[in-house]
């Protein structure tokens, strides 16, 4: 009797025993699959698409000098976003981000009827960690006249980015001028010793979106 008694508590023991293994084990699970849940949850509403819309300018500083004399149509430059772009209040594209351009076209000055000219575009920017292809107009450079030390800022298209930085060859901070709005402007400064143009390092230059873009941000 003492010994079905052993047997009974023992196989008792292993029930109890088992059934608790299974409670913590279906408690794990669930408690996985909430946070699993809730996880992919949060990832979901944290993204949200947003247009920019076509005209919309993105400004930036350029992180290096782009000059008629030392660059050539095609060449890539870097620059940092200068300040945020903004849509319905919310931010789309972060002061600081990274920026990508190209030149559009550079010539050289020459010596009798030949101005220099340079233009330059942005290309793309870096929004979330990634990079996001931008068609922008041209913000150009232009040497008005060899029988002047001007340099004029022109246009293309209806509607052109705004310069604003350092003289050519004048040093950091003093000011090109700038052109806004739908039209295109002009802005004259001091042009460098062969009347070549340029856009100096740190420089700020404005971009307006030819065609929307379509970015993904947080919020």
């Amino acid at each position: 009797m003492r010994k079905n008694e052993r047997t009974l508590f023992f196989v008792a023991g292993l029930l109890f025993l088992a059934i608790g293994l299974a409670g913590c084990s279906n408690s794990s699970g669930g408690g996985t699959s909430a946070g699993k849940g809730g996880i992919l949850s949060k990832l979901t509403e944290s993204t949200k698409s947003v247009t920019i819309p076509e005209g919309t300018a993105i400004s930036v500083s350029l992180d290096q000098t782009l000059s008629s004399k030392g660059n050539h149509s095609g060449d890539e430059f870097e620059a940092t976003v200068s300040a945020p772009v903004t849509i319905e209040g919310k931010t789309v594209v972060p002061k600081d981000a990274h920026a990508k351009g190209r030149v559009v076209n550079a010539v050289e000055s020459g010596r009798l009827q030949t101005p220099a000219e340079l233009s330059i575009e942005l290309t793309s920017v870096e929004v979330g960690g990634r990079w996001k292809d931008l068609q922008t107009s041209p913000v150009s450079l232009r040497g008005k006249s060899h029988k002047t030390r001007d340099i004029e800022m022109i246009g293309g298209g209806s509607a052109l980015g705004a310069v604003v930085g350092a003289i050519a060859g004048g040093g950091k901070g003093a000011a090109i001028g700038a052109a806004a709005g739908a039209g295109a402007g002009t802005a004259t400064a001091a042009a460098t010793g062969k009347k070549d143009v340029s856009f100096p390092a740190e420089s700020h230059v404005s971009f307006r979106l030819r065609q929307p873009v379509t970015v993904d941000v947080k919020g």
